[in-house]
C-alpha cells in the first residue's frame, strides 16, 4: 500500500456509533469498566497504573459525586474510527504483539498471542480513545465533560509509545473540525470561519441569550447575531448533504444500533427517533392497532 493510498483512506467520510445521542440525566462524564488492563499481574511490571481509572470512580461512587445510572459509557472506536487520524500500515502493525511491547514498555506482551493482547491491552485503550471522542461531542452539546480514561499525548498518527497505542486527543480535535471542513474556510466579513463556529457551538451548548455570548468573547452582541446566523445559514444549507434516508443496507446496523442503546431486542427494526423531544402525535379518525401518544425520546 502506498503512502498516498493510506492518507487517502484516512481522509473517507464514515459512520461512526460514537456520536450517540445521551439522556439528559447523565453527566457529560464517560467510563467504561473496559478501562481497566488486567492480564495475569503482568500490567504490574509498569510503574503506570493500569487500573487507575476504575479506582477514580470508585472514589466518586464512595463520596456519591456520581452513581451508575448518571455516567456516560463509553463505546470502543472501530477501525474506521481510528483511520481518521492513523494510517492503515500503523494499524496493521499493531497486530504485532512485538510492537504492542514496545509501545506499552511491557516485554512480555511479545510472548503472547496477539488475539490475547488485542482482548486484553488494546481494547482497553480503543475504548478510553471513543470515550475521548464521545466527550469531546458531550463537550460541544453541553458545555464541559470528562472522560475518566484516555489522553494518549504519546501517540502520533503512525507512532505510539509510553503507553499510548491511539492519539485520542488528535481524533477528538479532528472530529470537532470536521464541521470547519464542511462549513468552508471562505470569509466575506471581519472574523474568520474558525470564531464564527466557535460562537456558534458556545451559543448552541448553552443555550443562553446572545449578550451572555458577547460577554464571553467579548464581542458586541449584535456581531453575535450575525456569526450565529451566518453558521446557521451554512448548516441548513448543506442539512441534506449530511442528514439522509437509510438505504436498505443501512437497516440492520441501524436496527442492531438501538437494540443495543434500548438493551431489548424489540428495538431492532427502528431506524430512528427525535432527539430530546416531545412529539405530539394526532391519531387517525380510523382505528389503528396501534395505540398513539406523547411520547419522550
Amino acid at each position: 500500500m502506498s503512502l498516498k493510498e493510506d492518507n487517502e483512506g484516512k481522509k473517507r467520510p464514515h459512520h461512526t456509533d460514537l456520536y450517540v445521542s445521551i439522556p439528559q440525566s447523565c453527566l457529560p462524564i464517560v467510563y467504561h469498566p473496559d478501562y481497566n488492563i488486567t492480564f495475569l499481574g503482568l500490567e504490574k511490571l509498569h510503574p503506570f497504573d493500569a487500573g487507575k481509572w476504575g479506582k477514580v470512580i470508585h472514589f466518586l461512587k464512595e463520596e456519591q459525586f456520581i452513581t451508575d445510572g448518571n455516567v456516560v459509557e463509553a463505546l470502543e472506536a472501530t477501525e474506521e474510527d481510528l483511520l481518521v487520524v492513523h494510517t492503515k500500515r500503523y494499524l496493521s502493525r499493531l497486530k504485532w504483539s512485538l510492537v504492542v511491547a514496545t509501545i506499552t514498555e511491557i516485554p512480555p506482551l511479545l510472548f503472547l498471542p496477539n488475539f490475547l493482547v488485542q482482548r486484553k491491552v488494546l481494547r482497553p485503550l480503543r475504548t478510553q480513545t471513543g470515550g475521548t471522542i464521545m466527550a469531546g461531542k458531550l463537550a460541544v452539546d453541553r458545555g464541559w465533560a470528562i472522560n475518566v480514561g484516555g489522553g494518549f499525548h504519546h501517540c502520533s498518527s503512525d507512532k505510539g509509545g509510553g503507553f499510548c497505542a491511539y492519539a485520542d486527543i488528535t481524533l477528538a480535535i479532528k472530529s470537532s473540525n470536521s464541521l470547519m471542513s464542511v462549513l468552508g474556510t471562505e470569509c466575506d466579513h471581519g472574523w474568520d470561519p474558525e470564531m464564527d463556529t466557535l460562537v456558534f457551538l458556545f451559543w448552541r451548548a448553552s443555550a443562553t441569550s446572545y449578550r451572555v455570548v458577547a460577554r464571553a468573547f467579548d464581542m458586541p452582541w449584535a456581531t453575535i447575531h450575525r456569526a450565529v446566523h451566518r453558521v446557521s445559514v451554512k448548516i441548513s444549507g448543506l442539512l441534506y448533504q449530511v442528514v439522509r434516508h437509510p438505504t436498505a443496507e443501512d437497516l440492520p446496523r441501524l436496527g442492531a444500533h438501538f437494540a443495543r442503546l434500548a438493551g431489548s431486542a424489540a428495538f431492532n427494526q427502528v431506524v430512528g427517533a427525535t432527539d430530546g423531544c416531545y412529539v405530539w402525535v394526532k391519531p387517525p379518525a380510523e382505528a389503528v392497532p396501534l395505540s398513539l401518544a406523547a411520547s419522550h425520546l
